[in-house]
């Protein structure tokens, strides 16, 4: 892969973290991407693209020292640009889904595109994923990536101009900061959607995993919450403790046959907007452990069920269900439906801020 990124600037402290950018290649309009491969001090390497703002590779060592990429994508944009279950992509403006394509802000109702059966999933037809977004490389070694989503995009109200930052620091972590303003009420809901596997290849059953989580929201058919809280005690989905993840995920379950396996969103136990641990995964053949923090009041624990053997990644690698997974940090799916979960509104003069931390161990 890395033969095909032309290298073409260097910025941060050959010690610390360090920025390397180079040319991706075009979308299918002739639009420039660039590339851009942020290095920590351990050798620990994350590689972004402009378009979709998509962590591209994520490599770290394990127990032994030897490095693995532990993100799912592809070897050049080509991939990116044919369809794909958003690969390491920036979703927004509202991440998950908007049960019937439509919420009602102020009095008005907004209708969204439908492209998931009745609902409205991951910001719709063109979401964030699948725009080019300015970069901005930083002295620091951070990446600053921008862009305006404009007022009726995607049938979302308001100017919403969002930022992100990646930055992977020498403590082995990759941060996340979002933020996000508007010129007109409107919703908003960012997350990551980099699929996870941290032995490299292969299928993640065997990942032991903790949520740091009481409840969880079940959903109806279309995988749309009901709008209850439901204790996970006694259920399959109580990872309260480390549980390897496909101890239970066969389970006679009506929540995991509507999910095909998980694919729910679970009610993290935090006060507020602090900074707190939501998950940890660990691998125990080669050692691996990632954790997850945020300042979100939720995260989608999904399980690759509907990765099905067609596509090809990278080296040619055909990714099968449940080859991955993903932890994405967010407020509840349907939000804009369902008044009693957490707010969703961003208004003009307030700010949307969240950090999400996906810090590495072995």
């Amino acid at each position: 892969m890395d033969k095909i990124w032309v290298a073409f600037a260097l910025v941060g402290s050959m010690h610390g973290a360090r920025l390397v950018s180079g040319d991706f290649g075009k979308t299918r309009e002739g639009t420039p991407v660039r590339i851009y491969t942020l290095t920590n001090k351990h050798g620990v390497e994350a590689t972004i693209t402009n378009y979709g703002g998509r962590v591209v590779s994520l490599k770290v060592p394990d127990k032994k020292g030897a490095m693995g990429d532990m993100v799912l994508g592809f070897d050049s944009i080509d991939g990116y640009l044919n369809e794909n279950p958003y690969f390491g992509a920036l979703i927004g403006r509202y991440a998950n889904r908007i049960g019937h394509a439509q919420f009602t802000l102020d009095g008005v109702l907004y209708k969204v595109p439908k492209n998931d059966g009745d609902n409205s999933l991951h910001g719709g037809t063109r979401g964030f994923d699948k725009v080019v977004w300015t970069a901005r490389e930083m002295k620091d070694g951070r990446l600053e990536l921008s862009y305006l989503s404009k007022d009726g995009e995607e049938g979302y109200p308001g100017n919403c101009t969002v930022t992100v930052v990646y930055h992977l620091t020498d403590t082995n972590e990759l941060k996340i900061d979002y933020t996000a303003s508007t010129d007109k009420d409107t919703v908003v809901n960012l997350t990551n959607h980099s699929y996870f596997n941290l032995k490299g290849e292969g299928d993640i059953l065997g990942h032991l995993l903790t949520l740091n989580a009481d409840s969880f929201t079940p959903v109806d058919g279309g995988l749309i919450p009901t709008g209850e809280l439901k204790p996970v005690a006694g259920t399959p989905f109580d990872f309260r403790k480390a549980t390897a993840i496909g101890a239970r995920i066969e389970q006679n379950d009506e929540q995991l046959k509507l999910g095909k396996g998980y694919d729910h969103n679970w009610v993290l136990n935090k006060k507020g907007a602090e900074l707190s641990m939501a998950a940890r995964v660990e691998e125990p053949e080669n050692g691996r452990v990632m954790e997850v923090w945020t300042t979100q009041p939720g995260i989608q624990f999904y399980t690759g069920n509907f990765l099905d053997g067609t596509i090809k990644g990278k080296g040619g690698r055909v990714y099968a269900r449940r080859s991955a997974l993903c932890l994405e940090t967010q407020h509840f799916p349907d939000s804009p439906n369902k008044p009693k979960f957490p707010a969703v509104v961003l208004k003009p003069g307030m700010e949307f801020k969240s950090t999400t931390i996906y810090k590495f161990a072995r």
